[in-house]
């Protein structure tokens, strides 16, 4: 059941960043801005979010998988359904839709990982299902962009969703664990953000996807603008680097996270707090490498990727030792929803208006438009080590509520 809920998120996570891969050939052929192609991520993730907390209370009170298997299908349709997009316009509403549909996954998926095993082994069961967002993003790189440069941008979008709709019928057959009789969701999801160390985590998550959705969706435009590299041959090693940058993170986090569960009280958190501090200076070196050192940019950048993906097995895991049971979905949707709408949603279209107006600023001191379009680019990037940096602040106060409450 892990396994396939894993392949689940895998194919999640590939869909999302298929316009992250495809950035540069959607730019060209209609004339976008950095701002307006950061807006296909910040519109996917605004309504991701809206419709997570419903989703979340759903998923609490009604079958996980046949939530899933609808969710599955419907975004891995209109994913596909954005190859034959004629315009900016049509391609922004299937992403829409895509949000919609993929705003299911985690809270159902989290809930069900949760009801199957125990909090000793949590952490580690996360991770597995988390590797399916740097595996996710690894694909996408690496097979959409040269699947675009071979056959073009619309082939390689049409191919991203294919694979989910294989995967809807297969959760159809799964089997779904039992809920506990006389446990029922909380009347108002709201009331969790009244736990402390629950508020303070969901702060540290809105930072810390603001950073990171900026870095996935710019980082194959970065080193194509930057350092000059092929739409493939960027989209390949990013790829490749982007997941076992990911999953070695996921692995050292949920390692270390059951490692201390019964140590100190909050020291999940505590964990995911000093990896942060930790990946600043590695990307702060990683963006700063001067043009054409797109290897030694590559491997700092990505050690840092490595660190903070560390964060999602201690923190989800965290999360659910602070809630009942019966509201992990609820949790997990009002989680998401504070996160993406105060973070995740701005990381794009922020970050690519900034690169849009040090670009500009750039071109008016006489700089040539492609090279001025890069520096805006690589400066505006430095918003993702600051935030990594910050991100440490509000974890450390998390789990030290938590450690009040006895908490990991």
């Amino acid at each position: 059941m892990l396994a396939l809920l894993f392949a689940v998120n895998t194919v999640n996570i590939y869909d999302r960043m298929a316009p992250a891969s495809l950035l540069e050939p959607v730019r060209r052929e209609f004339g976008l801005s950095d701002a307006q192609a950061g807006l296909l991520q910040t519109g996917f993730i605004l309504v991701y979010a809206a419709a997570g907390l419903p989703l979340g209370r759903l998923a609490d009170r009604s079958s996980r998988k046949r939530l899933l298997a609808a969710a599955v299908a419907v975004w891995g349709a209109l994913t596909a359904l954005g190859g034959a997009a004629g315009s900016y316009g049509t391609l922004l509403a299937c992403r829409l839709g895509v949000g919609l549909g993929e705003a299911a996954c985690a809270p159902a998926a989290t809930s069900w990982i949760g009801a199957i095993f125990p909090a000793g082994k949590r952490a580690r069961a996360l991770a597995v299902f988390m590797f399916g967002v740097p595996l996710g993003g690894a694909l996408s790189y690496a097979l959409s962009g040269p699947i675009a440069q071979a056959w073009g941008w619309r082939v390689a979008m049409a191919a991203a969703g294919a694979p989910a709709l294989l995967l809807a019928p297969a959760l159809l057959l799964a089997p779904e664990p039992a809920r506990e009789p006389g446990m029922a969701a909380p009347a108002s999801p709201w009331k969790l953000l009244r736990n402390p160390a629950l508020a303070w985590i969901t702060i540290s998550g809105a930072m810390l996807n603001f950073s990171l959705y900026a870095f996935a969706t710019f980082l194959p435009a970065f080193v194509t603008r930057v350092h000059g590299w092929s739409l493939a041959q960027a989209g390949v090693w990013t790829g490749v680097g982007y997941g076992v940058a990911g999953i070695a993170g996921g692995v050292a986090g949920g390692w270390v996270g059951d490692r201390v569960i019964h140590r100190r009280a909050g020291a999940r958190l505590r964990a995911a707090a000093l990896a942060a501090l930790a990946a600043a200076p590695l990307a702060a070196l990683g963006v700063l490498q001067p043009r054409g050192a797109a290897v030694g940019a590559l491997l700092a950048l990505l050690a840092a990727y490595a660190l903070l993906s560390s964060y999602y097995a201690l923190v989800y895991a965290s999360i659910q030792d602070l809630v009942p049971p019966a509201a992990v979905g609820s949790a997990m949707a009002v989680y998401f929803l504070a996160m993406y709408l105060c973070g995740a949603a701005f990381g794009p279209v922020l970050t690519g208006g900034l690169s849009d107006h040090l670009a500009a600023r750039a071109l008016g001191a006489g700089v040539p438009a492609e090279t001025a379009r890069a520096l805006g680019l690589q400066q505006a990037m430095l918003v993702i080590p600051a935030l990594a940096a910050a991100v440490a602040g509000p974890l450390f106060i998390a789990a030290r509520a938590a450690a009040r409450l006895g908490r990991s």
